[in-house]
């Protein structure tokens, strides 16, 4: 059985936005108000109430441009806020759905095919083990099953995390 963490946007990235600066594409984010449930920020793992106010933006969680550094829109909350820190518990934004996309990635940051697979929000946990036990997955990611959004990061609890490298917004 392998150990696994889930792990949040980077802090240095969401400070990056916070702080007026640019997204992957090289644009301000926008800010824009909550309706209520469906806007995750991608920091703190929880949903952002109605009312509250949120960045959208381009993400591309990956060190560099290859061809399978995904990119695409994400949410952040326009005020900072704390960084999802109970890595050993799956997030609460992944309650708010009923399956997600988990995949997984090799040491270079292309996708392992044959990896991804919509997933049960109950077996989340153990598909992520199961990719992170095999030696050529590095880590995974969870992505919304109907847009293909990123959602976070799975890593083996001994991996080095993304946490520590961040993004190139």
């Amino acid at each position: 059985m392998t150990a696994i963490r889930f792990v949040a946007m980077p802090t240095i990235d969401a400070e990056h936005l916070w702080n007026g600066g640019s997204d992957a594409y090289d644009r301000l984010p926008e800010t824009i108000v909550s309706n209520g449930p469906g806007h995750p920020c991608r920091h703190c793992l929880e949903n952002i109430d109605a009312g509250e106010a949120l960045l959208v933006f381009a993400y591309r969680p990956f060190p560099e441009l290859q061809p399978y550094a995904e990119t695409g829109p994400v949410f952040l909350h326009k005020q900072p806020c704390a960084r999802y820190a109970d890595e050993e518990i799956m997030p609460p934004v992944l309650t708010t759905s009923r399956d997600f996309i988990v995949r997984g990635y090799n040491e270079n940051d292309r996708i392992v095919y044959g990896t991804g697979a919509v997933t049960a929000i109950g077996d989340i946990p153990a598909y992520g083990e199961e990719l992170l036990g095999r030696s050529d997955i590095a880590y995974a990611h969870v992505r919304s099953a109907r847009n293909n959004c990123f959602q976070c990061r799975i890593d083996k609890v001994k991996a080095p995390a993304f946490a520590e490298t961040g993004a190139s917004i």
